[in-house]
């Protein structure tokens, strides 16, 4: 029998058939490729919106902008699954429950997602900045909802769960624009006091990382053990803080030896008694 001679097959219905479904196919990929075009979109403006406001950092803006983005991508998924007739309610009803499910499995993993969330919301440090947090310490180069990326001072990289992070106390040094810097030198009992902190008034005076503004402080602290103590604090901008402890040791040290300015070491003084027997 010659199939395609058949009487019975009803081509105008398959054809009509067809039709639809082409057209239903054409639908969907329209669906599909206006639904990622505007996702790709609303991205590109919200990052540009972002971008001209001085209150938003990049690290907010590149989640709200990505934010934006996958929420577009999911009404886009549900509206294809309509473009299909699948029945939207039951599906949001079963991701629902399958969401459950998967929660309650990953709780530690969405503990970070949350943990992200609140940094990224409170934002404790900022990309860029250097922070103490969970035991390490480094320059902060990523915050994503998971993780956070730090580079430590002999460049290596430690990523961080975010749960671990906000869980923890958390040292911003770059949070201020400036800090105080606090050393102690330590002078013979029989130097000048007043020699040797005008000796150290003078650098401080010479220094121009040193402000004015608070006032530099200069001060005897302790009678030690083996020496006079003598405690500095100046304030200096955030980023001058190492370069300015190293630069006043130094020069200190320099001034003192140049003047005749002891800084004593601890001795022990032994005594040897020969007791007759």
């Amino acid at each position: 029998m010659d199939f395609f001679s058949d009487e019975s097959v009803d081509w105008d219905a398959l054809m009509t058939q067809g039709i639809d479904l082409g057209l239903l196919i054409l639908g969907a990929l329209a669906v599909l490729i206006i639904g990622l075009w505007l996702a790709g979109f609303v991205e590109r403006r919200l990052t540009k919106m972002f971008a001209k406001s001085d209150k938003i950092d990049v690290t907010v803006s590149s989640f709200m902008a990505s934010l934006g983005k996958y929420v577009v991508i999911i009404f886009t998924g549900i509206a294809l699954l309509d473009q299909f007739g699948v029945e939207t309610t039951s599906v949001v009803a079963l991701l629902g429950a399958a969401g459950l499910a998967i929660g309650l499995a990953l709780q530690g993993t969405l503990s970070n997602l949350a943990a992200g969330v609140m940094l990224l919301i409170f934002r404790p440090f900022k990309v860029g900045q250097f922070v103490e947090v969970g035991g390490e310490s480094g320059v902060v180069k990523a915050i994503s909802l998971f993780t956070t990326m730090m580079d430590t001072g002999d460049n290596v990289r430690i990523m961080i769960p975010n749960g671990s992070v906000w869980g923890s106390s958390i040292s911003n040094y770059n949070y201020h624009d400036t800090r105080r810097l606090q050393i102690v030198f330590g002078i013979g009992y029989d130097d000048n006091i007043d020699k040797a902190m005008e000796a150290i008034s003078g650098i401080i005076a010479a220094d121009d990382r040193c402000l004015s503004d608070p006032a530099p402080l200069v001060a005897v602290t302790e009678l030690g053990d083996s020496s006079v103590n003598i405690m500095i604090r100046v304030w200096c901008a955030s980023g001058d803080y190492w370069a300015l402890n190293w630069a006043l040791l130094k020069a200190v040290k320099e001034d003192f030896d140049a003047k005749g300015v002891n800084i004593p070491y601890p001795t022990r003084t032994v005594y040897n008694h020969n007791a007759s027997v």
